[in-house]
């Protein structure tokens, strides 16, 4: 391997730590700094801020949030394996025939945790 291969890899590397930097200065330089009445209100579409801008959500929101997107990723990844393996039985003459079911179980059994985590620190009685 000889050094100049590496020469993009390095080019990539610098200029992916220069574009922010140059940026978050950039900024500081151009921004306005001077402070009036309608920088200090909330922003909302144009209109007049009614009420406090920071509302309290209920914990609920968040469980349900929780449970929906460990579903969904179980779901997206359960239907890419099944399309991908032809089979998941359990073949006991070729062990390696069986490394997508382990997969897929010890996948599905890790979100299943998480939704147990989430249920039992809520202590929601309905599951």
């Amino acid at each position: 391997m000889l050094v100049d291969d590496y020469y993009p890899v390095a080019i990539f590397a610098l200029i992916s730590v220069l574009v922010p930097l140059i940026a978050f200065f950039a900024n500081r330089l151009f921004r306005p700094t001077n402070s009036t009445a309608l920088r200090e209100t909330t922003y909302e579409c144009g209109e007049e801020p009614i009420g406090q801008a920071q509302v309290q959500f209920h914990v609920q929101f968040y469980i349900y949030a929780i449970i929906f997107v460990v579903f969904d990723i179980v779901t997206v990844f359960l239907m890419i394996w099944a399309l991908a393996f032809d089979s998941f039985g359990i073949d006991s003459d070729n062990l390696t025939n069986n490394l997508p079911l382990v997969c897929a179980s010890a996948f599905t059994g890790t979100m299943l945790l998480g939704v147990y985590y989430v249920i039992k620190k809520e202590k929601i009685l309905w599951i």
